[in-house]
């Protein structure tokens, strides 16, 4: 009986099963450690997704990832906040700190006055453009409250971009396996262009 009943469950069930939970949490500590590839997470789960006969599986997938982001982000704005103000949480803050680098802190300065919500956006938006733009609201002394607002549709555009990615990269091949490849170099093409391009721009100055 127990055999049956485990051979009638979709293979599809037991990847939402797992794969809902792994993907939020992996988002969440994404979100608070600034080194793993979140955007890749979500691309591949929406490659996965778009292959995937149940029901609302894309809208978990954004409602999922979405949801992990703004939590990572309150959560690590909340931790920069208390490090303002405490020995222990300022190493923790200048820990974070090394890696915006003073010019891109200071232009995200500037661009915070009067266009917080477009700026938070663009931020999770723009490969390594979050951790600046964080700092730079820190810095402000933005409440907490005010960050979660402007965050909010930030997590969300960002969930649909990344899942977009995902969905292209899905939709080229029949094979879900393909089409998680396929999302992960896209979305790493992406990652590195701005970098590659700056980069670029330096060598032809010079």
């Amino acid at each position: 009986m127990t055999l049956a009943v485990a051979a009638a469950v979709p293979p599809e069930s037991t990847q939402q099963a797992v794969g809902y939970p792994s993907l939020f949490l992996l988002v969440l500590v994404g979100a608070l450690v600034p080194v793993v590839p979140t955007g890749a997470l979500v691309s591949s789960a929406g490659a996965v997704a778009f292959h995937q006969t149940a029901p609302f599986a894309l809208v978990s997938v954004f409602a999922v990832a979405a949801f992990a982001a703004f939590l990572g982000d309150i959560a690590l704005y909340w931790l920069g906040r208390r490090g303002l103000g405490s020995g222990s949480g300022s190493r923790w803050l200048t820990a974070i700190r090394s890696r915006a680098p003073e010019e891109r802190l200071a232009q995200a300065r500037d661009r915070l006055d009067g266009h917080e919500v477009t700026v938070l956006v663009l931020s999770r938006l723009v490969p390594a453009g979050r951790v600046p733009v964080m700092l730079a609201c820190l810095l402000a002394r933005m409440p907490l409250r005010r960050f979660a607002r402007g965050n909010m549709p930030a997590c969300l555009a960002w969930a649909v971009t990344y899942q977009l990615i995902g969905i292209l990269g899905g939709s080229l091949f029949r094979d879900p396996w393909e089409g998680v490849a396929a999302a992960v170099v896209l979305t790493l093409a992406i990652s590195v262009a701005p970098a590659a391009w700056r980069r670029y721009r330096r060598d032809s100055d010079a």
